[in-house]
């Protein structure tokens, strides 16, 4: 059996085929532009097996090695801290670490989500996209408008938007003011297409997802757009051994700083997905505002920590109730409003 380390970037990538005893066999850099090339490389040394870091891009790789590969693995970056603390690093030397390890079963697995997860997360994440460029047109609207001490609270409801096109503003501001107005609506119909099509791909869930959608969908304050970010970026829940790997999963842990016997605990670490960390701090407020015991959780906290750990804890908590949820496929009910999980602090 060979071993295959593959150090992947966008326009190059670096393959060290080594054997059992984990003496290099060969070492070659090839352009992504010749998927044949690197093909065709890996089968002269068959039976083998490969190992590809979870980069942004190793996905048209991964559908070009699986047929022919007696074993791929996915490699978590951050995990691999031997390479990302390297102080001799090259891509020659990335790929050759990869390949021994693999040789010695000690690569640190990633998640590769499903066919269907993938598709699901780039419909959320393009939604979210969106999301931030239509609030990015508006704010600027703003803030032309705060220039000429004009602007209103329902600027972008009918009457505001009436009431914008009389302002009297230089031309070079209404020419921006025009187009910024017109990339709002714009977006704003690409927003209710993609709408259309996150519900159209919600209809052709298989049971389980179904399930998960209706279970987090008894949540007070928990609504479409949170349940879909929640079920796209966690993927399959039963992956995460505990509720605390699913915090870590949207950074909401804490960090730890060790010294001299003793231990501190810092900020969130905010790793992991910023979407899933934003749309769970979301919807802690909604649940603060819904339901008077978790209102009664967040006003100890905030006292304790302040309006920001405090609901940052709630958003943690949260997560843990959506993750028994999930797991039980139970519905939601009043005594998930007190279950103790541990606090964060944010």
């Amino acid at each position: 059996m060979h071993y295959v380390g593959i150090d992947l970037h966008k326009k190059s990538i670096t393959l060290c085929v080594v054997n059992q005893q984990r003496t290099v066999i060969a070492q070659k850099t090839l352009l992504c532009v010749e998927p044949e090339k690197i093909l065709s490389f890996c089968q002269q040394y068959a039976p083998f097996q490969a190992v590809v870091e979870a980069t942004a891009s190793y996905e048209w790789l991964w559908e070009r090695l699986q047929p022919v590969a007696d074993r791929l693995v996915l490699a978590h970056p951050k995990k691999l801290r031997v390479i990302a603390e390297s102080t001799r690093k090259s891509d020659r030397l990335d790929a050759k670490v990869l390949a021994e390890f693999l040789a010695l079963d000690m690569i640190p697995p990633a998640y590769r989500p499903t066919r269907r997860e993938r598709q699901h997360r780039v419909l959320v994440r393009q939604r979210d996209y969106l999301r931030k460029r239509s609030a990015s047109a508006r704010n600027k609207i703003r803030r032309i408008l705060s220039n000429y001490n004009a602007d209103r609270e329902d600027l972008f409801q009918k009457a505001g938007l009436k009431y914008l096109a009389g302002v009297n503003v230089s031309p070079a501001d209404r020419l921006a003011l025009r187009q910024l107005l017109g990339l709002w609506r714009f977006i704003g119909k690409q927003r209710l297409s993609l709408d259309k099509a996150l519900a159209a791909f919600a209809k052709q869930a298989p049971s389980r997802e179904a399930e998960a959608r209706a279970v987090l969908g008894t949540i007070p304050g928990v609504g479409v757009v949170t349940i879909d970010i929640v079920l796209s970026e966690l993927g399959d829940i039963t992956r995460f051994r505990s509720t605390k790997r699913v915090a870590s999963c949207a950074g909401l842990v804490p960090g730890l700083r060790e010294s001299a016997g003793h231990t501190k605990e810092l900020s969130i670490t905010k790793e992991g997905s910023r979407l899933l960390r934003w749309a769970l701090v979301e919807a802690a407020w909604r649940v603060v505002q819904r339901s008077q015991r978790w209102q009664k959780i967040y006003e100890s906290l905030r006292q304790r920590r302040g309006k920001k750990k405090a609901i940052v804890a709630i958003a943690r908590r949260l997560l843990g109730v959506m993750v028994a949820l999930l797991r039980t496929g139970q519905p939601y009910h009043s005594a998930h409003d007190t279950r103790r999980t541990e606090a964060t602090p944010g």
